[in-house]
């Protein structure tokens, strides 16, 4: 991210969705091989011919690689692609934007430029607030919310969205904003409710 930068543009934050949708694909990758494993001892001691006797020995190494294979394809078909969906995802927040990244090979952007950004909501299912993260949705003046969806820890996210764009200087234009909607009487956001601050802010900024 850093070679993407603007001039005079710092890095806040960067994250990804929230890992509750790895629970399954996670779960799945512990289980499967050894459900696998388990199966393919039980072939090879000959368990299935007491329960079909016309199954013979000469089926063995078919079965086995029966096993393998459902083992391949849930973890190659299933598991992975989540996982790689998952870690090609990336949210990040700067002193001038936010960027949404999608994919890996076809990639997908999405930059908001805070000076544009006029209302910042939370919305969360029960599991969100359970896990307190939530989908963050941005109302640019343009007639639709740009919304980014299960940040963690979303209130702070939202904090941190809003910090930004009071520390904008009032009345600036960016040339990187410049064909994007923006005015430059766009009303600045203050500050809702301050929350606690994440740890480290990165681009220079001290920790609080």
């Amino acid at each position: 991210m850093r070679k993407d930068l603007l001039p005079g543009e710092q890095v806040i934050t960067v994250t990804r969705p929230q890992p509750r949708k790895l629970f399954w694909p996670g779960l799945l990758f512990i289980v499967t091989p050894a459900l696998g494993a388990y199966a393919s001892a039980w072939i090879v001691k000959g368990e299935p011919a007491r329960l079909v006797p016309l199954i013979t020995g000469e089926w063995t190494f078919w079965l086995v690689a029966l096993c393998v294979c459902a083992v391949a394809w849930i973890l190659l078909g299933y598991c992975l692609p989540r996982v790689l969906k998952w870690h090609a995802t990336q949210y990040v927040l700067t002193s001038r934007r936010i960027v949404a990244r999608y994919g890996m090979l076809r990639r997908r952007d999405i930059q908001i430029p805070l000076g544009s950004v006029r209302h910042v909501g939370v919305s969360q299912t029960l599991w969100q607030r359970v896990l307190r993260s939530g989908n963050i949705s941005l109302d640019t003046g343009h007639g639709a919310d740009a919304v980014i969806p299960d940040v963690p820890e979303a209130l702070k996210f939202r904090h941190f969205v809003l910090d930004a764009v009071d520390d904008l200087p009032a009345g600036v234009i960016f040339e990187a904003d410049r064909g994007q909607g923006r005015d430059a009487d766009v009303p600045q956001c203050r500050p809702l409710d301050r929350g606690e601050p994440w740890d480290t802010r990165e681009g220079g900024r001290d920790e609080r």
